[in-house]
């Protein structure tokens, strides 16, 4: 895996220099900022030794039984998959008959984006798919814009289902609201390219092709949106449960914990593989629950190990798919 994460590496500081970019630019954050992350993983692991001991806030998963554990990780590849068919299905055209590569894509732009700091692992998916499907960046680039924008609206309907579980008809009404945006995004999208037609200018171009990669259908932007939604409720679910498995709390606290976790990835000071800062997520998600920080941590750190283990498996199987470029 080390050497085709090299691989991968070699790629994006190619696709950096043939883009003009600097490196400053590419990972979007200073080195006072990647050092602040070390700091930030040092302390935490200092942290938690001092104060739980790591032997014992890692000996619950002595007593969960096997078959929960594989069920949990099992569930965590669906939640995969269903990512890989969402980007299949928006880019069958480039795919089509390459699920396999879809999906290894897939993996290792999900590890990336687990280990790396500050969504700098995004990267990867405009680098991997020029790779692997000659899929230009100006057409990558806005789908996985696109991708991320569904996810967070997705991620924000979550939360109000837990913040508001304890009353169905506003919880119902903000749903309600909140489900317009996206539908409005995509309207709004096919407005500009209309204004745009025939207009000549550099930037315009550029704004014009970054707009086609968009939906440009009723049926692709509905089976993107079902396929977040798919996706979002699969993994969710899995990582409210095995919080649940490490603390005794609500399944709405445990669905906000899972939420705000995975939030305090597009914080700007990041600890390597987000330790102590998807820990401070969680626990603060659960504190409007009635549970203490003290209790929250542990069941935390144990979310964090459960969700880096299923994406390192992931990075591991993708070793074993089909690497061969797909020619349409």
């Amino acid at each position: 895996m080390l050497g085709e994460l090299r691989l991968l590496h070699s790629g994006i500081l190619a696709s950096v220099k043939a883009n003009s970019l600097s490196i400053r630019t590419l990972w979007s954050q200073p080195r006072v900022q990647r050092l602040v992350g070390i700091v930030v993983f040092g302390a935490f692991l200092v942290f938690v030794e001092a104060y739980f001991g790591w032997g014992r806030l890692l000996a619950p998963w002595g007593t969960l039984p096997l078959s929960q554990i594989l069920v949990a990780v099992i569930l965590a590849f669906v939640s995969y998959w269903t990512r890989a068919v969402r980007l299949y299905d928006y880019f069958h055209s480039e795919m089509q008959g390459a699920f396999v590569l879809c999906f290894k894509v897939m993996l290792q732009h999900n590890l990336l984006n687990n280990l790396l700091p500050m969504r700098t692992g995004e990267i990867s998916f405009p680098v991997l798919m020029a790779r692997h499907f000659d899929v230009p960046v100006v057409r990558s680039i806005p789908a996985l814009f696109w991708f991320r924008l569904l996810d967070l609206h997705t991620l924000g309907a979550c939360a109000l289902v837990a913040a508001f579980a304890w009353n169905i008809p506003l919880m119902m009404a903000l749903l309600l609201a909140w489900m317009v945006l996206p539908i409005l995004l995509f309207w709004g999208s096919g407005r500009w390219q209309r204004l745009l037609h025939d207009r000549p200018g550099r930037i315009k171009e550029l704004l014009k092709k970054a707009l086609t990669s968009l939906p440009q259908t009723p049926r692709a932007f509905w089976r993107a949106w079902a396929w977040t939604v798919i996706t979002w409720v699969v993994k969710l679910g899995v990582f409210a449960w095995v919080l649940s498995l490490f603390m005794d709390v609500s399944g709405a606290g445990a669905l906000m914990g899972a939420i705000a976790g995975d939030l305090t990835s597009v914080l700007p000071i990041h600890g390597v593989a987000g330790m102590g800062t998807y820990e401070a997520g969680v626990v603060a998600g659960l504190l409007p629950y009635g549970v203490t920080a003290q209790n929250a941590l542990p069941a935390a750190v144990n979310l964090h190990l459960f969700l880096l283990g299923s994406t390192l498996i992931g990075g591991a199987f993708s070793l074993l798919m089909g690497g061969k470029k797909a020619h349409g």
